[in-house]
């Protein structure tokens, strides 16, 4: 089909459609709304945020409710907040011509009172997020034994986040009859248990996001050392006077830290993570959407649902794991045919992951040199030019205060006066970037740098004493020895620290580091979350240089610490030797 014209519409949702602008329907929304409308049979669909599905389920929803019966028929599924309300506003914005339809969100955060005081005088169409659906079903006050059609929307990210049970509960009290729709972006073991048990002989849809390879949006990657990677954020922002984006961090510890930094050194920053209280989160967004604020720095999670239309910038302060969710990221700017930038901060063990990217979606990235200090000011400077040059002034508020400056600056030249003003507000960076240095990193410089650490192991590492660190961190916490190390030069402060040997184990880990810094490394260290865990550092009973018969000993010590295992268990697996153990 075409248009949404040709697809059975009611006239007042076609209508709603065109004065939102909406002329030609999305893939999804082409596949899915036809069989809404005509079919009550289940649904599967494959489709990535961006791809209009909200308008795919939304619309039909909005067609097919009675709305002579007060009762909920249609109970929508989110994973956060931010989607709950901004699928809530999008379903009001297509039915604005729809007389007598309610539509009501329920989230947690927020006064449960005042959402029941929203039901009691009927919702047709309830968006919510499980926690808050579950109690409200469980104070019988949503009553879903009227439910017509059940949409879960967003149904891995809901059950990553924990919401199984909630899922479980809900869908339980549902009529069996009902029809069910799934939107999800991958099929994961969790979101297949639910189609298998809830839902009958379902049709499936996939629909790949729009915009993939978005000609309108640009991507560039700095390649630095990861102790750079905040200094890379700051130039990156100061070469963009006018920068509006989103800077995404992989956890929240990370997003709490870059912000602060950013607010101690001066710009116009915030913080959206998983801690923040609704009110909080409420506030940030009010001033983030008004440009109150110029960078928003979240975790992929915290951003979902948040509907900014012209942002300048997305910046990847660390690339995700998941090639798909660069595409998510991404994808928030460069909207309504405007023009945007995608920027990543690799260093160089990520190049396999910015290869993954691009042949995947076909994306073409693009090295940049990362801004120096002359090239900052230069932009800066012009840009306070021109804002001096295009500045309005209101002759009558100012006049009564011209004659005292006059006075006081009639002592400057033309000149003199004009290197003043500019000075004034331009000094700061001056000073910031006049011994600015060269951060920017080859690939050739990762086989360099691996030759002259080989080089210091095979000279003793040059005199230096090191010691032995255990950390209650491994691979089951997705510890790996970039994070680690990313980690020590963030407790530190510095990336001037000598590492030895990383040893990375399910539940924990070793590593070396030089002495010097071993009581301050603990110290800082001690306490932080690193993926839910509370982080404790200790120095190993097994120092650098022991025989291998006795680190094999130590091992099993700490291994029988750790897991409880006796020592006849750990012999018959091969004792310390891994090439004989065998997986418990």
């Amino acid at each position: 089909m075409n248009t949404f014209a040709e697809m059975g519409l009611a006239d007042g949702l076609l209508k709603a459609v065109r004065e939102l602008g909406f002329e030609t329907p999305t893939p999804i929304q082409d596949k899915t709304i036809p069989h809404l409308l005509s079919s009550d049979q289940d649904l599967i669909a494959f489709a990535q945020t961006g791809t209009g599905k909200t308008a795919a389920f939304g619309l039909p929803a909005i067609q097919l409710t009675n709305v002579e019966d007060k009762r909920t028929q249609t109970l929508i599924l989110c994973p956060t907040r931010e989607l709950c309300m901004q699928i809530t506003k999008d379903l009001k914005s297509y039915s604005k011509h729809i007389k007598g339809i309610n539509i009501v969100a329920v989230y947690g955060g927020s006064s449960i009172e005042t959402q029941i005081k929203a039901l009691n005088r009927g919702a047709h169409i309830v968006v919510g997020t499980p926690g808050r659906t579950k109690d409200l079903i469980k104070r019988k006050k949503l009553l879903p034994e009227n439910v017509e059609r059940l949409v879960l929307d967003e149904a891995d990210e809901m059950l990553s986040m924990g919401f199984k049970e909630d899922l479980n509960a809900i869908l339980a009290n549902t009529p069996q009859d009902k029809q069910t729709l799934l939107f999800s972006a991958t099929m994961s073991k969790e979101v297949m248990a639910i189609t298998k048990k809830y839902m009958s002989d379902p049709i499936e849809l996939s629909a790949t996001r729009m915009n993939t390879v978005a000609e309108n949006v640009k991507h560039f990657y700095y390649m630095v050392h990861a102790k750079d990677r905040y200094e890379v954020l700051k130039r990156i922002a100061d070469i963009n006077p006018n920068i509006y984006g989103i800077v995404f961090c992989r956890t929240r510890r990370e997003t709490k830290e870059t912000a602060n930094k950013l607010m101690q050194d001066g710009y116009n920053a915030d913080t959206l993570h998983g801690d923040l209280s609704q009110a909080q989160r409420d506030e940030v967004m009010g001033r983030f959407r008004n440009r109150q604020l110029q960078l928003l720095v979240a975790t992929d999670v915290a951003a979902r649902g948040l509907d900014v239309t012209d942002l300048t910038h997305i910046i990847n302060y660390n690339l995700p794991d998941d090639a798909e969710i660069y595409i998510h990221r991404s994808g928030r700017t460069g909207r309504a045919g405007k023009s945007g930038t995608s920027v990543a901060i690799v260093h160089t063990r990520e190049t396999r992951k910015l290869k993954e990217i691009e042949n995947k979606f076909g994306i073409v990235f693009t090295k940049k040199p990362v801004p120096g200090g002359k090239d900052i000011c230069t932009k800066q400077l012009y840009t306070l030019i021109d804002r001096i040059e295009k500045v309005q002034v209101d002759d009558q508020q100012i006049e009564p205060f011209m004659s005292v400056i006059y006075k006081k600056l009639e002592w400057l030249s033309r000149e003199e006066l004009i290197k003043h003003f500019v000075s004034a507000e331009f000094n700061r960076f001056l000073d910031y970037y006049k011994n600015a240095s060269d951060i920017n990193v080859s690939e050739d410089q990762r086989g360099d740098k691996k030759g002259k650490r080989e080089k210091r192991s095979r000279d003793n590492r040059g005199g230096t004493s090191f010691s032995r660190l255990f950390i209650n961190a491994g691979t089951n916490h997705n510890l790996n020895p970039t994070l680690l190390i990313g980690l020590i030069n963030e407790a530190l402060d510095s990336g001037d620290a000598e590492i030895g040997k990383i040893e990375i184990l399910k539940k924990f880990s070793f590593f070396e580091i030089e002495d010097a810094v071993v009581k301050k490394l603990i110290n800082a260290l001690k306490g932080q979350n690193f993926e839910g865990v509370s982080l404790m550092v200790d120095a190993s009973k097994e120092r650098s240089g022991l025989s291998s018969s006795k680190r094999k000993k130590s091992k099993y010590k700490e291994h029988e610490k750790d897991t409880g295992s006796k020592r006849g268990e750990w012999k018959k697996r091969g004792g310390g030797d891994r090439r004989k153990r065998r997986k418990w």
